[in-house]
């Protein structure tokens, strides 16, 4: 991975009375390389920032309330075949983020590449626009994974206390709501600890995920009283007319939601390298194993949800 040599002299200025053969870690050597003062502690192992970044991705809370939504609009081989192409572009992505990401492993990451790569002129507003992208992405992102997060819990209720036919609970849209605060709430708190207590939490989370995702997708096709042909899976397609949606590349298009709003957020490894040993070889290892984990274990989660699937009649 080639690096830039350019610096901030007035910030080089500041560290040059450090010697950087003298730095053992070779994330904080890269920074004063480019001028860039140390300033958090590095605890995180390669696993932690994998870990983080891993949960960061929604993998289940964003395919299972998204998944019966894109399947209505053109079948299930939109959706499935839709995960592949997604998944493909990602990989490009994050190949670049991760080469820009050895080069600049700062906490700062996507704001700061975008200072450095945009150039003297262009990169002041580039920064700029970017952070407020990605604040906003945040914000909204985090909004979204809470009201998925109810529509989850919401449905939990109501197959543990029965059905729709059979009279389970079904939590209106005030008890929803105060679902949605909990959870904003929760977060709120946890996001109070510090990092090695966060790291711990994701590492938790990263095993019940994989772990628990491996059980479902292997037992949810073999407990399926029935299970679609592969011939349905993989080539089904119809425009639903209950959508309202007469354009199929349209529909396509919405098809493929569930998948885009999945795959995003390995860029949680970049804003962590400053606290990671090693962050210019760690960091990007993290964001591309995330990005493999997670496209891996989504579609075989998308295969078993679609070949699982009753009431449809076979071809």
């Amino acid at each position: 991975m080639a690096w830039s040599n350019s610096v901030v002299p007035e910030i080089q200025e500041k560290v040059a009375v450090l010697d950087i053969r003298d730095v053992v870690d070779s994330g904080e050597r890269r920074l004063l390389e480019l001028g860039y003062k140390q300033e958090l502690r590095r605890e995180m192992t390669l696993f932690k920032s994998l870990a983080i970044s891993f949960s960061t991705m929604t993998l289940f809370t964003g395919i299972t309330p998204l998944f019966g939504q894109s399947f209505s609009y053109t079948g299930p081989a939109a959706v499935v075949w839709g995960w592949v192409i997604v998944s493909f572009f990602v990989w490009f992505v994050g190949i670049a983020m991760s080469e820009i990401c050895s080069s600049f492993p700062t906490t700062g990451s996507l704001y700061f590449w975008a200072a450095h790569l945009a150039g003297p002129k262009w990169g002041p507003i580039t920064s700029w626009c970017c952070a407020w992208l990605e604040t906003i992405g945040v914000i909204a992102g985090t909004g979204a994974q809470a009201f998925a997060g109810s529509q989850i819990l919401q449905n939990i209720i109501l197959l543990s206390t029965g059905t729709n036919k059979d009279g389970g609970y079904f939590a209106p849209k005030g008890v929803f709501l105060a679902i949605y605060f909990m959870l904003l709430l929760i977060w709120a708190i946890l996001n109070t600890f510090a990092l090695n207590v966060i790291a711990i939490i994701d590492i938790f989370s990263i095993w019940w995920q994989v772990i628990g995702g491996a059980i479902i997708v292997i037992s949810l096709p073999l407990v399926a009283p029935t299970r679609q042909s592969a011939l349905y899976v993989f080539t089904e397609f119809h425009v639903s007319d209950s959508t309202g949606i007469q354009s199929k590349p349209y529909a396509v298009i919405m098809a493929f939601l569930v998948s885009q709003y999945s795959l995003y957020g390995y860029d949680a490894a970049a804003h962590l390298t400053e606290e990671t040993k090693g962050a210019d070889k760690n960091g990007p290892i993290a964001i591309l194993s995330s990005i493999g984990i997670v496209t891996t274990f989504g579609w075989a989660y998308i295969l078993a949800l679609t070949f699982s699937i009753q009431g449809i009649p076979k071809d």
